[in-house]
């Protein structure tokens, strides 16, 4: 069998996994992306002589972001990742 060598995950499987990574049980929250987009001269092909001005995009991080109201990217953090349940008997009032 061969091995494995990547995994792909859906926006929302990313979502979900970092919310539940960062303990948050509240609030729609959907991927984020930082992007940062440099310029360089780069040599073409098939003659390395000739140059072009061409746009590098670099992915510089990526993380969540909440959202006010749920769209494609978003996941209910209340529904994927419940706040565990409050024992009263260990509870200790504020």
């Amino acid at each position: 069998m061969p091995e494995t060598k990547n995994y792909l995950f859906a926006y929302q499987e990313l979502a979900e996994i970092l919310l539940k990574k960062l303990d948050i049980h509240e609030g729609h929250w959907g991927i984020y992306f930082e992007f940062n987009l440099q310029g360089a001269n780069v040599p073409t092909i098939p003659d390395p002589n000739t140059l072009m001005p061409a746009a590098v995009v670099f992915m510089k991080s990526v993380g969540i972001q909440r959202f006010d109201a749920p769209n494609n990217l978003t996941v209910d953090a209340s529904r994927v990742n419940p706040a565990p349940p409050v024992n009263p008997v260990t509870a200790r009032p504020q």
